[in-house]
C-alpha cells in the first residue's frame, strides 16, 4: 500500500509538498524523503507528533534516544513503521527546528492500496519551503509583539503559529493529480 502525505507550512503562503512512500516504510524514511523534497540538511535533530483532529500533539517519534529519565517508551524513527500508527486522514507534525519549535503540518491525504513503493516520491511541489534554521535573534525579532500591542495580537510574519487555513490542504491542484502507473 501506498500513503499520500501533504506537507504545508504556517510560514509560507503557497508552499506544499506531495509525499508518496510504501505504508511499510518507517518515519526515517519518511523524514528522508521531506528533507529531500524541500533540501533540508538531514544531520539536524526533528521529530514527528502524531496528532488529533485538532493539532494537538500526541506520541512523539524522534530521530534519536536523547536519554530521557522518564519511563516512557521512546519511539525512533528507525524503528517506527508509518502503517503501525498511521491511517487515512492522520495528521503527524514534523518539527524540523527544534530552537524554535518550527514546523511542518502532516495529512495524510490518501492510501493507494494493492501497490508498493521502493523508494518515497516526491509527487508535487509547489512553493518556496521556509528556511530550516532560524538565527533565535530574528525569531524573537518575529514573534515579540510590539509594546503597543497586547500578548495576544501578533503581526502576519509570526513564525510557529499552530494555527492556519484548513484550506490549504484542499486547495485546487493537488486533490485532481495523477500517480504515475509505474509505483
Amino acid at each position: 500500500m501506498i500513503f499520500n502525505f501533504r506537507l504545508v507550512s504556517d510560514e509560507v503562503d503557497n508552499f506544499r509538498r506531495e509525499i508518496n512512500i510504501d505504508a511499510d516504510a518507517t518515519f526515517l524514511d519518511l523524514r528522508n524523503s521531506i528533507c529531500d523534497a524541500v533540501g533540508y540538511d538531514k544531520n539536524q535533530m526533528c521529530s514527528f507528533f502524531l496528532c488529533d483532529d485538532n493539532w494537538e500533539k500526541g506520541r512523539e517519534i524522534t530521530l534519536e534516544d536523547m536519554g530521557s529519565d522518564s519511563d516512557e517508551e521512546i519511539y525512533l524513527m528507525d524503528e517506527t513503521i508509518l502503517s503501525d500508527y498511521v491511517d487515512d486522514g492522520k495528521r503527524l507534525i514534523f518539527v524540523f527546528d527544534y530552537m524554535t519549535d518550527r514546523c511542518f503540518f502532516i495529512e495524510m491525504k490518501k492510501s493507494i492500496p494493492g501497490k508498493n513503493l521502493k523508494d518515497p516520491v516526491c509527487v508535487a511541489s509547489m512553493g518556496t519551503p521556509p528556511p530550516q534554521i532560524m538565527d533565535i535573534d530574528e525569531f524573537e525579532a518575529k514573534n515579540t509583539p510590539a509594546a503597543t500591542r497586547g500578548a495576544d495580537d501578533f503581526d502576519e510574519d509570526f513564525y510557529g503559529s499552530e494555527e492556519f487555513n484548513e484550506d490549504e490542504f484542499d486547495s485546487a491542484g493537488f486533490d485532481e493529480m495523477t500517480f504515475d502507473d509505474n509505483m
